[in-house]
């Protein structure tokens, strides 16, 4: 009996060891995540093979991995930067990003784990600032908003694509100008309606003008022509045509044949 805690000590302490060991050579990875291999007894950060995927990793006890949230990530910034004629204007905007997970390796090594704060935000600061800079107030706050948007995003991607960082989107919420500004362009917008409803009212009336001149010419011509081809010997079968059908009338009445001008008959007596 007493050489039993002996002999059970050793095996106490065994199962100790196996449970550290197991438990420093295994790792999970969550959904969205990926893991990044640090070999300590090696080079250091692993960045010829893939990242650690999904679920139940086996890794040596003396190395670690570093996670690396891989879904797609929203960040919004307020910035204020000047237009092309040196004023102020508060842009804000928001872009979803996320690692290139083929370069995660890279990533951990040469920029560390708060890219956000060394690359993404950096990379859209600048980019916001060297767009909006060749655009004024006016262009800004009206017509080039969606073309503004689309160069904010070409710069940043090609920025962060350098970097080890996809970008998805950018999104310009919200263009805040000073308001004596504001009210000078809403101003100029407003007087710029009124004369193009004022050039419309005069292209509609030239338009009614120019139809109602096309419809005399029309008739003038018709007439012309119509006169044209009335010789009296047409006006005297004519008359000679209705003369023969008032004649069937049962209306009482005298055609005296013959002693009108140009000789077309005279109807009297009309009951």
């Amino acid at each position: 009996m007493e050489k039993l805690p002996k002999v059970a000590l050793p095996v106490i302490i065994f199962f100790i060891i196996v449970i550290v060991v197991i438990s420093k050579s295994t790792i999970t990875i969550q959904g969205g995540e990926r893991g990044v291999l640090y070999k300590t007894l090696g080079n250091g950060i692993v960045t010829d093979k893939p990242a650690l995927d999904e679920g139940f990793q086996f890794i040596l006890p003396w190395n670690t991995v570093q996670r690396f949230n891989v879904r797609q990530q929203e960040y919004f910034d307020e910035m204020k930067v000047l237009s092309s004629n040196g004023l102020d204007i508060q842009l804000d905007a928001t872009i979803w990003y996320q690692p290139q997970q083929e370069n995660l390796g890279f990533l951990y090594k040469e920029k560390g784990i708060d890219y956000l704060a060394t690359i993404v935000r950096p990379a859209l600061r600048s980019s916001t600032r060297e767009v909006v800079g060749r655009y004024t107030p006016e262009e800004i706050y009206s017509s080039k908003r969606a073309i503004i948007q689309k160069e904010i995003f070409d710069e940043t991607k090609a920025i962060l694509d350098a970097q080890f960082v996809q970008l998805n989107k950018v999104l310009v919420r919200d263009v805040t100008l000073p308001k004596t500004i504001r009210d000078a362009i809403e101003r100029k917008l407003g007087q710029e309606q009124e004369f193009l409803e004022y050039e419309f009212r005069l292209q509609k009336a030239s338009k009614e003008a120019e139809k109602v001149i096309i419809e005399a010419r029309g008739k003038a011509d018709a007439n012309r022509i119509l006169s044209a081809s009335l010789t009296d010997k047409i006006l005297q079968d004519k008359g000679i045509e209705a003369t023969l059908k008032l004649a069937q009338s049962p209306n009482s009445k005298v055609v005296i044949i013959g002693s009108g001008k140009n000789g077309m008959p005279i109807i009297l007596g009309n009951n």
